[in-house]
């Protein structure tokens, strides 16, 4: 006679944790670490609780847990443009990881736009979030920390100073002062850096554009302020438009180190229809490491943050001030970059 399983009989059964600890042979707090992926577990008791869980159908109710918890098990991303190359792709990564905790994120686009990043930052709209990751780029680090209101927050990018949150960052500095050394290593001496947007809330620009500065003293060349035009904006649209202008004047760059993968791909446009070639009469490197960055013709050298592990820890830490508080004062994690050099300055 087959064995009865616990609820079996009832039309739309759904198991619980109960009922899984009951057919495991185990206490409901072994199931409960293995759903959470606890380590405290043997493989061979783990084993056996998850065959209990494919058998019977068992979902874990995490809806039920943050409830008790007083938690929507949501947390927000704002970044200021979901058409940024860049930032669809850490919005990927993020869903990903956050995904693998047991949350979900919810895209807020701000524009870069002063009130939008307020609301962002209060936590006002229709869907409750328990925490907030967020690149700021309209509000300065005041602002932040007067409407965030000891709100769990994380914040991405260089911030010129402790804000009011944990903070992700990469060595802006560091990346732009490789890039511009390879590209002066390849005999380049006439080095545009494009990518300068002179406004606030703008300190990873600033930051690259240090680490352009420093890879010329470096090399005991000067600082040309013709060679660095602003822009109004991080586009391709924005890039074409800065280069296109260098590129026509009487003494064009040899080379461009943009300051986003987006701003480079511009360039390249730029130098292309005007029937120049790259990287023989015109040597182009980006910043950001994505996917259209490798598909371009030629293929950018670019300055690749690493965004998954971005991701990891930023949802980590939110996480951690979801659960503690502020219980631990607040910290800065700068995470590690590479140079990919590809066809755009050094050719086939």
């Amino acid at each position: 006679m087959p064995r009865e399983t616990p609820g079996s009989a009832r039309p739309g059964w759904r198991p619980s944790l109960k009922d899984v600890a009951t057919l495991a042979g185990v206490s409901v707090m072994t199931v409960s670490n293995v759903v959470r992926g606890a380590p405290n577990v043997s493989a061979a008791t783990r084993e056996r609780v998850l065959d209990v869980i494919e058998r019977v159908g068992y979902v874990p109710n995490s809806s039920a847990r943050n409830l008790r918890a007083g938690r929507s098990g949501v947390v927000s991303f704002a970044i200021p443009a979901i058409d940024n190359s860049y930032f669809a792709e850490l919005a990927r990564l993020m869903m990903d990881e956050a995904a693998a905790l047991g949350r979900t994120v919810l895209i807020e686009q701000t524009k870069g736009d002063r009130e939008l990043e307020r609301r962002a930052l209060t936590g006002y709209g229709p869907t409750p979030t328990d925490g907030l990751v967020f690149f700021p780029q309209a509000l300065d680090g005041a602002q932040v920390s007067q409407y965030a209101a000891g709100r769990p927050l994380v914040l991405l990018g260089d911030r010129g100073g402790q804000g009011p949150g944990d903070v992700v960052t990469v060595d802006n500095e560091g990346g732009a002062r490789e890039a511009v050394a390879h590209l002066l290593a390849t005999g380049r001496r006439r080095v545009a850096a494009v990518g300068d947007p002179r406004g606030p809330g703008t300190e990873n620009s600033h930051r690259r554009l240090a680490g352009y500065r420093a890879a010329l003293r470096q090399a005991g060349l000067p600082f040309d302020a013709g060679l660095v035009p602003a822009v109004a904006s991080y586009t391709r649209a924005q890039g074409e438009a800065a280069a296109g202008a260098l590129l026509d004047g009487g003494q064009p760059p040899d080379a461009v180190f943009a300051f986003n993968d987006m701003l480079a791909v511009g360039a390249v446009h730029a130098a292309l229809s005007r029937g120049l070639r790259v990287p023989e009469d015109v040597a182009v490197a980006g910043f950001d490491g994505t996917d259209e960055a490798r598909y371009c013709n030629p293929p950018l050298t670019t300055v690749a943050p690493d965004k998954r592990g971005i991701a990891r820890e930023a949802m980590r830490m939110l996480g951690d001030r979801i659960t503690r508080g502020d219980e631990t004062p607040y910290r800065t994690v700068r995470m590690g970059h590479q140079l990919l050099v590809r066809r755009s300055t050094v050719g086939r």
